[in-house]
């Protein structure tokens, strides 16, 4: 039997996919992959994400969030509308995503971001669903706004986590959320094989592709895909020194635990 594993994070609704959407669902059913979980980015995301949920029941699954960015001046209409959709209820929605901070190119809506991300971890409070947090050059601000609703948040990931051990460990503070790991870690660069062992347990981690982007090796530069999850596992593996069966299932049963429990 080969691996099973969930990527927690695809944009596979995307136009990137438009044309051979079929080919790559299959070709992440026949790796391995048991569900796809689907971030939404802005307003246009939430339709094409419905649309891939509805062709796809019971495999793809939806998250509702404004990304951070694609917070503008008019964030506030965005997320009303995108609360009103939540409230709708006509899908079910497992997580508030992608939400979070991201002052990595530019601080112009840096306000605006702060208040979108925390009005969307009231809504995680609220809705009791999952965090899927982006956070690109402002884990400092992002764990400030997080502090003040410690007690009540219900979970979530750590989207594309590639930090260092203090950052690692800072983020593990927040009890029921774990690390997402992606294509970084097969990069030859990356600190990621060093850093996850030394000190996060694999209890702590789930996979994910943030496909198109940031295909692993041997596909660094091709359109990501969910299929390419089982050269992540081989690293992570190599990393933990155990079997990828291991990792696939510790992975999988974090993620149902986050997103499905």
């Amino acid at each position: 039997m080969g691996l099973a594993f969930i990527d927690t994070h695809t944009h596979i609704d995307g136009e990137e996919f438009r044309d051979d959407l079929d080919m790559v669902i299959q070709r992440a059913k026949d790796s391995g992959a048991v569900k796809l979980l689907v971030p939404a980015i802005n307003l246009s995301s939430v339709e094409s994400i419905e649309n891939v949920c509805r062709a796809y029941p019971d495999y793809c699954y939806g998250m509702m969030g404004l990304h951070p960015e694609d917070v503008k001046e008019d964030y506030e209409n965005v997320l009303c509308r995108m609360k009103q959709v939540i409230a709708e209820g006509k899908n079910r929605y497992i997580a508030i995503g992608e939400v979070g901070l991201d002052f990595y190119w530019s601080r112009e809506f840096e306000k605006e971001q702060l208040a979108a991300f925390e009005r969307q971890v009231e809504w995680s409070v609220e809705t009791g669903l999952p965090l899927m947090i982006h956070c690109r050059k402002a884990q400092n601000e992002m764990v400030k706004i997080m502090r003040r609703y410690e007690a009540e948040l219900h979970g979530g990931v750590f989207h594309c986590f590639t930090g260092n051990e203090h950052e690692a460990l800072e983020l593990l503070q927040f009890d029921g959320f774990a690390l997402g790991i992606g294509g970084v870690m097969t990069f030859k660069k990356s600190n990621l094989p060093q850093t996850l062992p030394a000190v996060v347990p694999l209890e702590r981690i789930v996979l994910e592709t943030d496909a198109p982007y940031m295909a692993p090796v041997p596909h660094r530069g091709e359109r990501n895909e969910s299929s390419f999850i089982p050269h992540i596992i081989e690293k992570m593996a190599e990393a933990y020194s155990v079997k990828p069966e291991q990792v696939a299932r510790m992975t999988t049963e974090n993620a149902e635990r986050i997103f499905f429990s």
